[in-house]
């Protein structure tokens, strides 16, 4: 009787430890955790070079099949969507600094309406806004979305999908 909630629990531990040790790490901040002029927009008062910053992450969790990458801002009004990319293959663990996306991956637009990375640009005078970068590590390859797709249907699908996550926040502000 006991025996299979047992076994469950013990699955659903060994899942969140596996889970635990999945890790983003994303080279766009100073020393102070806020997002460098580098990666910023450069458009709408925005003065950056408007460049995607590097990410590499380790530790996905057993039968991971594809990732996908986003980066959100829950502070714009309604939330703003800065990067999806979707259908990174499995052997793929880095998106380099600025780089073209590994085969098979693509980007949809985002909430500037381009299917590329935006950096941040809070509005003047708001205090500074948080950038969370997110990988997930998914059971599937392929999200099987078109590039038309909106950022809410990715994230059902990435949640849908989704094996395990790792995140990392910046702030940015001017």
């Amino acid at each position: 009787m006991f025996r299979p909630l047992l076994l469950s629990l013990l699955v659903a531990v060994s899942g969140m430890v596996q889970a635990a040790t999945f890790k983003l790490e994303v080279n766009a901040s100073d020393a102070n955790g806020h997002v460098r002029k580098h990666f910023v927009y450069n458009a709408s008062g925005c003065h950056g070079d408007n460049v995607s910053p590097s990410l590499t992450w380790h530790g996905a969790p057993k039968g991971t099949r594809g990732f996908a990458v986003t980066v959100y801002d829950p502070d714009a009004h309604g939330g703003w969507w800065h990067w999806i990319v979707l259908d990174i293959p499995p052997t793929t663990h880095q998106l380099k600094q600025g780089a073209t996306l590994p085969p098979g991956a693509y980007a949809l637009k985002n909430s500037f309406g381009h299917a590329r990375w935006d950096g941040p640009c809070p509005p003047p005078n708001d205090p500074p806004h948080h950038y969370i970068f997110t990988v997930y590590a998914l059971d599937t390859a392929a999200l099987g979305l078109s590039a038309d797709a909106s950022p809410v249907m990715a994230k059902t699908a990435l949640d849908k999908h989704n094996l395990g996550q790792a995140s990392v926040t910046y702030t940015f502000g001017r």
